[in-house]
């Protein structure tokens, strides 16, 4: 969650600040142009400088303090906005006749950069408040306000107040797609997970009960065990139980039809790969030229075809036969497994995965999905099985 809540919230705020440090310069440069432009309506010049030059000094000085909201302190907001007061408060010692008319104070608009900063840092409340300031300090300032002054305060106090209700929800809207993204990151995981259990810890607990049951006696004890054992761990996968996460000691074996984690790092050819799962029974049938896809995407296809293989023993029986065609396209890689066995009654997917037994909804459609590719399934009762395996070429190499 951390690394990618904080790259959401940094692609988010990080322009929203950058924009404000820009404003506070702009406006800096366009006060001192006004007083430049009319200094000759004002009988103390001096004291226009000075606040000027205070506010130059600080606004090149704190740049970096509007970079992002740790950076904004509130003593820094404090200092900020009580510059941006003062300033409206002295403008009539400057001007004399600056109640008179309707002309801009000494800090101009650089004084919303600091209503803005309120805003961004936090949210409608300190903007409200911060405005509410200004708004007292510009009625003060113009002694006999006009209805031009509380346009323009109103105007500042409505504008402020909705960036920082907008700042909040864009802060919520963050926090809920990095929760989003943490979900997904342990959904995916736990998939994997269950995955790696389906291809080994399962298959091995059943073939336990198989094995016990056919022999009798206390091998039949011990069957029955291993059979209680695979319910328990199913009903545990597919309740989502299992922890998102586990530590390097405690990832579980590879499948048997799975290739191992070490490999080169370049591409691999996916023929030696599948060149294992060929036997009596098995017919592998293979382009002449290799068929390279990344090592992460070969294997992950490879464990596939051997979860259909896998299915095949289970459900067809050690007498069934079952073809493998890999298609190697330009932009696709296609491997089909093909049995002749019963096939699979309609409905019994559905009742298989409700039941725990994630073995084509995980093993084979969850590595394709994790893949960018696709499963598909065929089955006509009396038959056999068609599964057709799909990794785009462009997907898989990410």
């Amino acid at each position: 969650m951390d690394g990618r809540g904080r790259a959401v919230r940094m692609s988010v705020e990080l322009p929203l600040w950058r924009a404000l440090a820009g404003y506070r310069v702009l406006t800096l440069v366009y006060a001192v142009l006004i007083f430049v432009f009319g200094q000759d309506r004002f009988e103390r010049p001096g004291v226009a400088v000075g606040v000027l030059a205070v506010m130059a000094v600080w606004t090149l000085a704190t740049l970096p303090r509007v970079s992002s909201a740790a950076r904004c302190t509130r003593p820094f907001l404090a200092v900020d906005l009580a510059i941006a007061l003062t300033g409206i408060l002295l403008t009539p010692l400057a001007d004399a006749h600056a109640q008179t008319h309707d002309g801009p104070t000494l800090p101009s608009i650089w004084t919303a950069g600091s209503v803005l900063a309120f805003a961004l840092k936090g949210g409608w409340r300190w903007a409200g408040f911060a405005s509410s300031l200004v708004a007292v300090a510009n009625i003060v300032q113009r002694g006999e306000p006009s209805a031009d002054t509380f346009h323009n305060v109103l105007l500042v106090w409505v504008a402020s107040i909705a960036i920082g209700y907008v700042v909040e929800v864009a802060r919520a809207s963050e926090r809920t797609l990095a929760r989003a993204l943490e979900i997904e990151a342990a959904t995916r995981e736990r998939e994997r997970l269950a995955r790696d259990i389906h291809d080994g810890v399962l298959q091995v607990l059943a073939m336990v009960q198989r094995r016990g049951t056919a022999l009798g006696g206390e091998a039949a004890e011990l069957g029955r065990m291993a059979g209680e054992q695979e319910v328990a761990l199913r009903t545990l996968v597919s309740g989502g139980l299992v922890p998102p996460s586990r530590t390097p000691e405690a990832a579980p074996a590879p499948a048997e039809n799975a290739p191992a984690e070490s490999g080169p790092a370049g591409p691999v050819d996916l023929r030696t790969l599948l060149a294992p799962c060929a036997g009596a029974r098995v017919t592998l049938s293979e382009p002449g030229a290799p068929v390279l896809l990344p090592p992460g995407a070969a294997r992950e296809l490879a464990a596939a075809v051997g979860a259909a293989l896998d299915n095949v023993r289970r459900h067809a029986g050690d007498a069934a036969s079952a073809w493998i065609l890999v298609e190697d396209w330009p932009d696709e890689v296609v491997v089909t497994v093909r049995d002749d066995g019963p096939g699979i009654p309609e409905g019994r997917l559905a009742q298989a995965e409700g039941e725990g037994r994630l073995g084509v909804a995980q093993s084979i459609r969850g590595r394709l999905r994790d893949l960018g590719g696709r499963a598909e399934l065929l089955s006509v009762p009396g038959q056999g099985t068609e599964v057709e395996l799909t990794v785009p070429r462009g997907k898989a190499d990410t």
